[in-house]
């Protein structure tokens, strides 16, 4: 894969290693908002003329890039938006299958309306313990991440796949906000009947915009109140909404979605299949090097085969300081440093960080 560092200022100034808390902007995306406000400031509603026609072929691009269907993908400002609109629409009788320390909007989102819920906690071994949790309690409902927020364990999907072809009733909802952008992913054959994500880390488009996709056979399962003139198009005459467009109440900005169009075209030009290939050798080389330190929680390092790019280190927040110092851009997430890589992070950062880490431990 073409190196990308130069388009990107912060990279070049910092060793980044925070896409789980924060994706970047990049000079091109810059040029392209800068385009977009000046349309509207010099056309006001005359840029918004468009929008019917410029939101769909947003919706397009977004199930290009999934492999699903436009007519099935609902633009959301973010993820946690989407999904607690969607799980409003849940029968109360459904039973929700929960990760213990999932992202808190997905967790959040389903105890905080009453459902029957069962958790189970993440380890070595999490695909074994799904099978026996949903063979024992039953669930009808299975909402995870794909990558985990704090530690990085990543969810085998072909062991998904499978779940819902021996549950084809278990209903499967899954966030990739942390995953979407690292490698090529295809909805159709996935076995997941929802996915959603925010747009502003791995797939680089910036804040305020997401998205969610369902296949066509779980629309009867919700019942979403959620509703406005958008979900109509502008038109007041509509009564038969479906469940994608309820999730488009109101007006979306053309600025922040045509950011998270123009992300998913940049990673396309670059070629997931490159893009994953690269991070992997960066997964991979920065696992070897945080094993060798002993940073590494049981649940990471006895899943080798199912790395992702976000690595969660065995070091108090007083460090997060000193990797400051030295221009190394981390995060602090429920009492780890946590550390993550995307396409404009090299060989060399990795190496910088592990460097810094030894002589953290060595003093």
């Amino acid at each position: 894969m073409k190196q990308v560092q130069k388009d990107f200022p912060v990279a070049q100034n910092y060793t980044y290693v925070n896409t789980a808390a924060s994706g970047l902007l990049s000079e091109d995306m810059l040029d392209y908002r800068q385009e977009q406000d000046l349309d509207f400031l010099i056309g006001g509603s005359i840029y918004r003329e468009k929008q019917v026609s410029f939101f769909n072929n947003v919706r397009k691009s977004v199930a290009n890039f999934f492999d699903g269907k436009a007519t099935n993908v609902s633009l959301v400002p973010n993820f946690s938006w989407g999904m607690n609109a969607l799980i409003e629409g849940l029968k109360p009788t459904e039973k929700v299958l929960l990760l213990d320390v999932d992202y808190p909007s997905i967790n959040w989102s389903v105890e905080s309306r009453g459902l029957k819920v069962v958790t189970l906690p993440i380890t070595a071994n999490l695909e074994e313990v799904i099978l026996e949790k949903v063979k024992e309690e039953k669930p009808t409902v299975f909402a995870f991440s794909i990558v985990q927020f704090i530690n990085g364990v990543k969810i085998d999907l072909a062991f998904i796949k499978k779940l819902k072809a021996e549950f084809p009733e278990l209903l499967l909802i899954a966030d990739g906000t942390q995953y979407f952008g690292t490698e090529p992913f295809s909805f159709k054959d996935s076995g997941i009947d929802v996915i959603g994500a925010s747009a502003y880390k791995w797939m680089l488009g910036g804040y305020g915009c997401g998205f969610f996709m369902f296949t066509d056979a779980v629309m009867s399962r919700f019942d979403v109140k959620t509703t406005g003139m958008a979900s109509a198009d502008g038109n007041m005459e509509a009564t038969d909404i479906s469940l994608v467009r309820k999730l488009d109440p109101g007006h979306l900005d053309m600025f922040n979605f045509g950011s998270m169009q123009f992300g998913l075209e940049y990673l396309t030009d670059l070629n997931l299949t490159d893009i994953s290939d690269y991070l992997t050798g960066l997964s991979v080389k920065a696992y070897k090097g945080f094993k060798e330190l002993g940073l590494l929680d049981d649940a990471v390092e006895n899943r080798p085969n199912q790395l992702s790019t976000i690595f969660s280190l065995k070091l108090e927040e007083k460090y997060l300081g000193v990797l400051r110092e030295q221009s190394i851009i981390a995060s602090y997430r429920a009492n780890r440093l946590r550390v993550s890589f995307h396409i404009y992070n090299t060989e060399k950062d990795v190496n910088k960080l592990l460097l810094a880490l030894r002589k953290i431990l060595n003093n």
